[in-house]
């Protein structure tokens, strides 16, 4: 396999080749995407078929006999279909009620400011997507962003640095190579798949507020508080992450006591 991806490599100039091939082909490929792809197609075979049932009794309700597809009898139950495959594909494939009511947001800068200045708490992840799907061993990839500290200083309130430990042990990512990134980079398009939804135990660290104050910038202001959260993770999580040990913390008696 090495010579010949480096052969295709040299051939079509095709960079991290083997890399990406070598995830591809992940021995976890093999057992989750049948399990995604059955379950998903089954519950739409089911979901058709439902659907099949409830039209032949209303057929049959109405005494209707064989008619052609433009018969003016199914004109209400198509738009019925109609709304209900859009409510489907609402809340199956899209998630926008369940964001709104739970404030989750792309909010502008100055809805931020507003949302600060009025006394509430905002929530703000600066290493966003490329932290949550590229990072390793909880490192943080915020690379320049300071966003997040120019809001707090133009606010004027403190920075509350939060941790969740064994976050990165409920959902874990395959496929994380350079190619991956770079596409990412390029057109933040995500190819890596998530599996997980492992039951382990959660537990959220909140540290000390870093005051506001008015004689620091915004990078300094972002250097303090991804020092902060630094301190949070050497304190309370257990590195490099493991699943099972993350899951045995749930039965764990010394460990429930502290």
């Amino acid at each position: 396999m090495s010579w010949f991806t480096q052969m295709l490599e040299n051939w079509i100039s095709v960079t991290y080749l083997e890399e990406c091939l070598n995830s591809v082909v992940h021995p976890l490929w093999l057992f989750i995407i049948p399990i995604l792809l059955y379950s998903y197609w089954l519950f739409t075979y089911i979901f058709c078929c439902a659907v099949s049932f409830l039209l032949y009794i209303y057929k049959k309700m109405n005494n209707q006999q064989e008619s052609g597809i433009y018969s003016k009898f199914w004109d209400k139950t198509r738009h019925i279909m109609y709304r209900c495959f859009d409510i489907y594909g609402k809340i199956w494939h899209g998630t926008k009620i369940l964001c709104d009511v739970l404030l989750l947001r792309d909010f502008k800068k100055a809805e931020c400011v507003e949302i600060l200045k009025k006394g509430h708490l905002l929530g703000i992840a600066p290493g966003g997507a490329r932290e949550a799907y590229f990072s390793k061993d909880y490192s943080l990839m915020w690379g320049n962003h300071t966003g997040f500290a120019r809001l707090a200083l133009e606010a004027k309130v403190p920075i509350i640095p939060i941790f969740a430990q064994n976050d990165s042990e409920a959902f874990r990512t395959f496929g994380n190579t350079r190619l991956a990134r770079w596409v990412y980079e390029k057109t933040r398009c995500l190819l890596l798949p998530v599996y997980g939804g492992f039951p382990v135990k959660l537990r959220t660290y909140i540290g000390e507020p870093i005051p506001y104050d008015p004689n620091i910038t915004a990078t300094e202001l972002a250097e303090k508080t991804k020092t902060a959260l630094e301190n949070l993770r050497d304190r309370h999580q257990k590195m490099p992450g493991n699943i099972l040990r993350a899951l045995s913390e749930r039965f764990d008696k010394d460990d429930k006591a502290n």
